[in-house]
């Protein structure tokens, strides 16, 4: 909000609103609420910081000018500002012809997202009028992991916590993954990687982030849906960046659901300057940008050598006995925070000569001793045949730091004289024959797949995980060896 302190009398529509009767229901709150944003953005040169202290002084200097019903209203909301601070694309959504069942809150990064969510939640446990008829008591919290949920859902700074004051905030106990508010409102936190963890336990209402990037999304999702079964009315909210899975776009095409969009600019007064000078500098107007900035749903790039459709049909819950296991390794120039991240990829193929990916475990700004370390601990972790490690950046060094890990891991160097199209060429064909399935989800990894075209990645950057996949495929499928049998 802009900080001022001139204010202007309100003008004769605050007069106007229909009396406040102990009757209404959440709609009729909302519209109220709606009239009132409407008539503070109008009567009023700007909004102060703090809306507390303006709504006060409204209530205590404007006795003449407000309707009895106006200052009632105003009574219920000052302990409450944030229905009046909140964008619109914040606020729950008022019914339509068919009342709402989910709530997507689609939008960039930072476009305060989880606060939309947290807000919510704070409002339905309390019973807020404009939110809903009777208090939620059973919450289920549903994350990518449980530090994904603790972390940014329950701890963080827009986070469920935060946004109570001392005397309303629940007690939070991580060990239990559990919030308790004094009112007898519980909160629950789950794991999308355990979907069998939703099974049994039963809610008022749930809030699940960021569902795009969950492994198991569509099981998580079933499990959640059928635990929602609580209360006058069981409701869930959606807080995503989105990407094209197929559950993300079933969702905002459902009758039952109410959408809602934001872009990361929209929340600009609450983000540093720097970061938006260059995330917009470098990405507006490009696919990741429009995904990632501007909030949208972006379909498959048209010149991908991959596409969603296919990967999805090539989805499997498990492997069979694999005759050959690699992990390979993309390795970064360095490790300072401006550099690639290192591709780390495992994958198998079986005795008929289908292969599978079984793990992408990427990561950035690691020091050498460390992306070895952690392809060590993958290779040891699925009983892996080799590594193999490609030997552009930094020749000999890469296989070195791997060996100074384990002397006797096999390392198979590889080093690229074809292009990075030229060489994905071939693995993306052995997609489209059906002879690659994807073990679980792997949204990252799929989203360079699917936007990788013969420019390369959108944005200029560099397909770390891409590369790793395909030094894997390439050793695995492309390289001619007798198989033999094993079991992961």
């Amino acid at each position: 909000m802009r900080s001022a302190a001139t204010i202007r009398r309100p003008v004769g529509a605050m007069s106007t609103t229909p009396k406040i009767e102990e009757g209404w229901n959440p709609a009729h709150w909302m519209r109220f609420i709606a009239n009132l944003r409407l008539t503070l953005q109008s009567s009023f040169e700007t909004v102060e910081a703090e809306l507390q202290p303006l709504l006060a002084r409204i209530l205590a200097g404007l006795e003449n000018s407000l309707s009895p019903e106006w200052r009632e209203g105003l009574e219920r909301i000052v302990g409450d500002d944030w229905v009046l601070r909140a964008r619109a694309d914040q606020l729950q959504p008022q019914a339509g012809p068919t009342d709402w069942t989910t709530w997507l809150v689609m939008g960039g990064r930072g476009a305060g997202k989880t606060r939309t969510g947290a807000e919510w939640v704070r409002g339905m446990v309390h019973g807020a009028p404009w939110l809903t008829a009777q208090p939620a008591g059973r919450v289920a919290l549903v994350a990518e992991t449980f530090a994904d949920a603790r972390h940014v859902m329950v701890e963080g700074p827009a986070g469920i916590l935060a946004v109570h004051d001392a005397a309303s905030r629940p007690h939070w106990s991580p060990s239990q993954r559990r919030l308790a508010w004094a009112n007898g409102a519980v909160g629950y936190v789950f794991s999308a990687e355990d979907p069998d963890s939703l099974r049994g336990p039963q809610f008022d209402i749930a809030w699940a982030d960021e569902l795009a990037k969950w492994r198991h999304v569509e099981e998580a999702w079933d499990m959640l849906q059928f635990g929602l079964r609580l209360g006058l009315h069981p409701r869930e909210i959606v807080t995503i960046t989105p990407r094209p899975i197929p559950l993300l776009k079933r969702l905002a095409e459902d009758p039952l659901t109410a959408l809602s969009r934001s872009r990361t600019g929209d929340n600009a007064q609450n983000l540093a300057p720097a970061f938006l000078n260059h995330v917009l500098g470098r990405y507006a107007g490009t696919r990741l940008g429009r995904q990632e900035i501007e909030g949208e749903i972006v379909e498959d790039r048209a010149d991908a050598l991959w596409t969603r459709d296919g990967i999805e049909a090539s989805r499997v819950r498990a492997a069979p006995p694999l005759a050959r296991i690699v992990v390979a390794v993309d390795p970064p120039a360095s490790s300072s925070k401006r550099a690639d991240a290192c591709g780390i990829v495992a994958a198998g193929v079986d005795e008929a000569g289908v292969g599978y990916v079984l793990a992408d475990e990427t990561a950035s700004e690691l020091k050498p001793p460390e992306w070895a370390a952690k392809a060590m601990a993958l290779y040891r972790r699925l009983e892996a045949d080799a590594l193999v490690v490609e030997t552009n950046q930094g020749g000999e060094m890469a296989t070195g730091v791997i060996r100074e890990v384990d002397p006797a891991v096999p390392v198979r160097a590889v080093r690229a004289s074809r292009g990075k199209y030229l060489r994905a060429e071939p693995v993306s064909v052995l997609y489209a024959q059906g002879r690659v399935r994807h073990v679980g989800a792997f949204p990252a990894l799929e989203d360079e797949l699917c936007d990788f075209g013969p420019g390369g990645l959108s944005g200029t950057r560099s397909p770390d995980r891409l590369d790793a996949l395909v030094w894997a495929l390439t050793e695995l499928m492309l390289r001619e060896r007798p198989p033999r049998v094993r079991g992961l």
